[in-house]
């Protein structure tokens, strides 16, 4: 099958399940090792208070993408630069963390562990409770006696990596370069709604949606900005090797775990590329209802940007459905 085979395949999935209600609208793209690439929007950007029109320029709220395109790339280039070692624990960026107790559990994670999100930290917090002090709540989540539990994929893991990125770079994250094509923020005419929050009390758009990222006033694991086209050419970069080095490429290559990265997710059985993915893909998914798979043994990825949140969550969207069925059309023998 090919591109634009698997690509018309795609869509037609995407928009069956706009028509029927379950997601306001979405933009579909892929693109291969030559930088041949294909985009297509359908549906709405926006629902209420007012309609708006989904375009192929869209701008998304990334979500955890921001985990795979900003933090990780970030994390690799110090790496990169001798800067970090993955194998010391974060104390040796961050010697404050968990301060108070020299011997805790926290003070031995290490820069590999929290990419590959082998630590004991808890899948969620909602830090966001505690305030909206961002440097309170920095210093809240430094030294905070965190409870241990099995390894599970957790937001603190790249929270931490933000502040090492924050550390040596004496900046807040909002203040770095988020990469070409991509922002922390968008214009609310040319975004996608996310969700009627109702810790906010307002409908999110052009705003990072993740609640905690919003409370810390910017954070690793959520918070960046794109349109297909830019999620597109950052996979590009990857696909043609100019956009890291050979040796971040094989990092995020390397399985950590029978699920997991550095940085990324690699196929499993149910996980959101579908079910016919090389061995050599990666992939990565966004709460928002964004994901990027990057196949590098055919030379290609795709990319699927919806607002599946928009007004709400507490909708049964279909998304891991349809995220599947995209990534079994375009890679279907």
């Amino acid at each position: 099958m090919s591109q634009s085979a698997g690509f018309e395949r795609a869509f037609s999935l995407l928009e069956t399940s706009v028509r029927d209600g379950r997601i306001p609208g979405g933009v579909l793209g892929c693109v291969d090792a030559s930088g041949n690439r294909l985009i297509r929007s359908i549906g709405a950007a926006q629902t209420v208070p007012a309609p708006r029109k989904m375009h192929d320029d869209t701008w998304f709220d990334l979500a955890s993408l921001t985990k795979v395109i900003f933090t990780t790339s970030e994390i690799l280039k110090l790496v990169d630069a001798g800067r970090i070692d993955l194998d010391a624990p974060l104390t040796s960026v961050l010697p404050d963390f968990r301060q108070y107790n020299p011997d805790a559990w926290e003070r031995k994670i290490t820069f590999r562990q929290c990419l590959g999100h082998q630590t004991p930290f808890p899948a969620v917090e909602p830090i966001y409770t505690y305030g909206r002090d961002p440097d309170l709540l920095r210093a809240f989540i430094m030294q905070r006696e965190w409870r241990a539990g099995p390894s599970v994929y957790s937001d603190i893991n790249f929270i931490l990596l933000g502040f090492v990125l924050e550390r040596l770079a004496r900046q807040t994250l909002r203040a770095l370069n988020p990469g070409q094509g991509f922002a922390w923020s968008a214009d609310p005419e040319h975004a996608a709604a996310t969700e009627d929050c109702t810790w906010r009390n307002r409908v999110l758009v052009g705003e990072v949606h993740d609640d905690n990222c919003s409370a810390l006033q910017g954070s690793g694991h959520a918070g960046l900005f794109g349109t297909a086209a830019s999620v597109l050419g950052f996979a590009a970069g990857l696909l043609d090797g100019s956009g890291a080095s050979a040796a971040a490429i094989r990092l995020i290559r390397t399985p950590l775990s029978a699920r997991r990265t550095h940085g990324w997710e690699r196929p499993y059985e149910g996980w959101s590329g579908g079910e016919h993915c090389s061995t050599e893909t990666i992939g990565h998914t966004g709460f928002t209802g964004t994901g990027l798979w990057i196949d590098f043994a055919n030379g290609r990825a795709w990319t699927l940007l919806t607002n599946r949140v928009h007004p709400t969550r507490h909708f049964d969207s279909g998304i891991i459905a349809l995220r599947r069925g995209v990534g079994d059309a375009f890679t279907r023998a």
